[in-house]
């Protein structure tokens, strides 16, 4: 036992040493279960416990709709439930055609990591997400980062480019709405500087799916079905499912079907969740009292947490920007000991010197909770 334990020591010797580097600049991670209101989730209008999903999934099942796909779309996974899933999100969007991904994650990757060619250049905002920062990294094409929420840090880098004799496609990579900061993206004007430059959209709507626009079809629903647009949707938070939507031209869905690794070589999604995603599509149409219950929860939480340090964001997102990572889990902890689920966020998830506590609003929390909320808050930050 004592030759096995010393063996493996020497094996990972570099993986705990890193570990113990990330705890003494309290950064170690762990997962943690579900404890006390929400407000950590993603789950904004609190459907993800919906007798209406529930009961989507009981109907699918009952009519033999199975668990498992099977296999990936290309081979014999490519179930119905799919079919009809992307048939219908194309209308509800408005878009010409749509494609199903098992995450947002693997959708961004395939995106940035298959459509933009070699000679073309990528200019995304700086603060965009992880997997969007993933499919840079395996792409072929030139990328520069562009100030957050600046469209003329976007025009001057296409301007910069162009000025150097570069002939290719500029892409515009942006999220509508900036998850650990709640603030959301000038959506009209970057439309413009794609139509200057010839550009190619492609819009991250993770977080403001359900949440914003008509129907909840999002901050940048107005684009829909042009022909330099391509957006993701995911269906994991404020759809209470998971997965992700791509909606696109059809040529954009037909070769991301063809060259779009992270689409072609995963397992497709279970035909179940799709049954779940389309009931949510009509929830979302069908029931926008929800969303109105959202923004009176968002308005009161604004006034009743922005004493304590809270950013009013005009969103469901209010970001407490405390700066020192240690205390910012101290705080947490505090607030996870007195009932309230708020999770620490620390670099890299957000810059250094950052580090904050990610507020989110869902409907799983009441006006009480948030005001119980700020007077744990205040006593966490004495």
């Amino acid at each position: 036992m004592a030759e096995s334990t010393t063996r493996t020591g020497n094996l990972w010797s570099a993986h705990t040493a890193d570990l113990a580097a990330l705890g003494e600049k309290a950064r170690l991670r762990s997962l943690a279960p579900r404890r006390g209101v929400d407000f950590a989730s993603n789950d904004y209008l609190a459907m993800s416990s919906s007798p209406r999903l529930a009961g989507a999934v009981q109907e699918a099942v009952t009519r033999g709709v199975p668990l498992g796909s099977g296999g990936s779309r290309l081979l014999r996974g490519n179930d119905p439930e799919h079919e009809l899933l992307e048939t219908e999100a194309a209308r509800f969007f408005g878009s010409e055609s749509a494609l199903f991904f098992s995450s947002g994650y693997a959708a961004n990757v395939a995106l940035l990591s298959t459509l933009p060619q070699r000679g073309d250049l990528i200019i995304y905002d700086e603060l965009v997400h992880a997997s969007m920062h993933e499919g840079l990294r395996l792409t072929r094409a030139t990328s520069v980062s562009a100030a957050h929420n600046d469209p003329q840090s976007f025009d001057d880098a296409a301007l910069d480019w162009r000025a150097k004799g570069n002939t290719g496609r500029v892409w515009l990579a942006f999220e509508t709405l900036y998850s650990m900061d709640g603030d959301m993206a000038p959506v009209a004007e970057m439309a413009q500087i794609a139509e200057r430059h010839d550009a190619v959209m492609l819009i991250d709507e993770a977080h403001a799916t359900g949440v914003f626009g008509v129907d909840g079809r999002g901050l940048a629903a107005s684009l829909d079905g042009r022909a330099d647009t391509i957006v993701l949707r995911t269906c994991g938070k404020a759809m209470g499912c998971e997965g992700a939507l791509v909606l696109a031209p059809r040529v954009v869905r037909d070769f991301l079907v063809n060259r779009g690794r992270p689409f072609i070589f995963s397992t497709a999604p279970s035909p179940l969740v799709c049954a779940a995603v389309r009931e949510a599509m009509r929830m979302m149409a069908d029931e926008p009292e929800r969303r109105e219950n959202l923004r009176t929860l968002v308005a009161h939480a604004e006034r009743a947490l922005v004493r304590h340090g809270a950013e009013p964001t005009g969103s469901q997102i209010l970001p407490l920007i405390l700066g020192e990572d240690a205390r910012t889990m101290a705080v947490a902890a505090s607030l996870q000991a007195s009932g309230f689920d708020v999770r620490g966020i620390r670099p890299p998830t957000v810059p250094q010197g950052t580090s904050r506590l990610r507020i989110s609003l869902t409907l799983n929390a009441t006006r009480d909770d948030v005001d119980a909320l700020g007077t744990a808050l205040e006593e966490a930050l004495r």
